[in-house]
């Protein structure tokens, strides 16, 4: 195997160390102040200071509004597709009878408040909004929130509302970064504390929703964004580049990778990357993601193309080869699998209707997208009759009594206590 370029899985893990500083007094400034930190970090770090901090249904009308029609109705068909997606997902819980008139069970619930975190910075996502809301609303969340930076106006981008308004987000924050994080955590003023928080952000979100863990639930660590291709050597170098490249634009640490069977393509890749970015938008932060944190790998055969990237665990892998379904039983780790020459990533980030909120810097090894499952819980349930207990209380006394837990022997036992006569 050959490994040509930089790319580095931990650089993610080194550069949030001062991230992890500067979030912690965030944390402590709004749990002590509320809405007043808000307001201060919102004007230090987005250069505004909006009148209100939550968006008014006059705001959102008006947004609507101003959203063209053509775009409208894509949201709106990415909506339904994500909903059928999803709704396949839902499931309900079940009981089972045992002997002499007792039952076991589970209750699937969902979860009251969802805060959800939506990015802005140097772009927007109102597909984030789809893919976030949408499974909430499915699971039956009582009360699904939203917090988004403001831009220099004081203002969310049109798109973005527009796109709650399709999914449902009952209310709307103009609040980002780390703070964010905390006031859904903690609760403010303003903004009602939430019992899960979901959404990618930069790495002080992602510190923020580390810290706040436990206090309320989180969907994951995220991390930059990836691509992991898998390519023979029929595959369209200009394809593969630009999938490459569409990774590489999000973040300067996101990491794209070939990997490939084929030394001539790998070459022609390489190659047809630099031309690329010539004119690409973005290309100040793609360029510093294709030199630092990617590479391509040639390999002897697809097989060990496939074994690389198990090893790596990609957010999302490609697998641009003839008959690509014959390779998926083999895929192990992944977050989400694109299958065919005809399967960008973009895809799946937009319409597809799958979830574009994955597992990255490998986690996909224990991880899954996000989905209905995030915003459920469950609860077990237990019954049984007397004559069904005294058949199992000497073996449960007995257990106990064995680790030491006398107490948990005598609360059984108390319940025959005058059966001896």
């Amino acid at each position: 195997m050959i490994k040509i370029g930089k790319y580095d899985r931990e650089a993610f893990a080194r550069d949030r160390t001062q991230a992890d500083a500067d979030v912690g007094e965030i944390l402590k400034e709004v749990a002590k102040r509320g809405d007043a930190a808000l307001f201060e970090y919102t004007s230090r770090f987005d250069g505004c200071r909006p009148e209100s901090l939550m968006v008014s249904e006059r705001e959102i009308e008006e947004a609507v509004a101003e959203t063209d029609e053509y775009f409208m109705d894509t949201l709106k068909l990415a909506a339904s597709n994500i909903r059928a997606f999803h709704e396949k997902q839902l499931r309900s819980g079940f009981s089972v009878s045992a002997p002499k008139g007792s039952m076991l069970g589970q209750k699937v619930m969902p979860i009251e408040k969802a805060g959800l975190y939506v990015p802005g910075g140097t772009a927007c996502y109102p597909s984030t909004v789809l893919m976030n809301a949408i499974p909430a609303k499915i699971a039956g969340v009582s009360e699904i929130i939203m917090t988004t930076p403001p831009n220099r106006e004081g203002r969310i981008l049109s798109s973005v509302l527009a796109a709650a308004k399709v999914a449902g987000v009952d209310k709307i924050y103009k609040v980002g970064g780390a703070q964010a994080v905390a006031a859904m955590a903690y609760g403010t003023e303003t903004i009602p504390k939430v019992d899960k928080i979901v959404g990618p952000g930069n790495r002080y979100v992602a510190s923020a929703k580390r810290r706040v863990f436990g206090l309320v639930d989180i969907d994951m660590i995220a991390g930059p964004s990836e691509i992991l291709i898998i390519a023979d050597g029929s595959s369209d170098p200009v394809n593969i580049a630009a999938d490459l490249l569409s990774q590489a634009e999000h973040d300067a640490l996101a990491s794209a990778i070939l990997v490939t069977d084929c030394p001539e393509l790998a070459k022609r890749v390489q190659a047809e990357v630099e031309r690329q970015l010539e004119t690409l938008p973005r290309a100040d932060i793609a360029r510093r993601s294709i030199d630092d944190c990617s590479a391509i790998f040639v390999c002897e055969s697809l097989g060990e193309a496939i074994e690389i990237s198990n090893d790596i665990a990609p957010e999302h892998l490609e697998l641009c080869v003839e008959e690509p379904m014959q390779y998926l039983p083999s895929i192990k780790n992944a977050g989400s699998v694109f299958l065919g020459r005809y399967t960008p990533e973009a895809l799946g980030d937009y319409l597809a209707g799958t979830n574009h909120t994955l597992p990255t810097s490998g986690t996909a090894r224990f991880a899954s997208p996000l989905g209905v499952d995030s915003f459920l819980k469950r609860s077990s349930f237990i019954y049984y009759t007397k004559e069904a207990l005294a058949d199992v209380a000497e073996r449960i006394a007995d257990f106990a009594r064995r680790e030491s837990l006398d107490a948990h022997a005598r609360s059984v036992e108390s319940r025959f206590r005058g059966d001896e006569k």
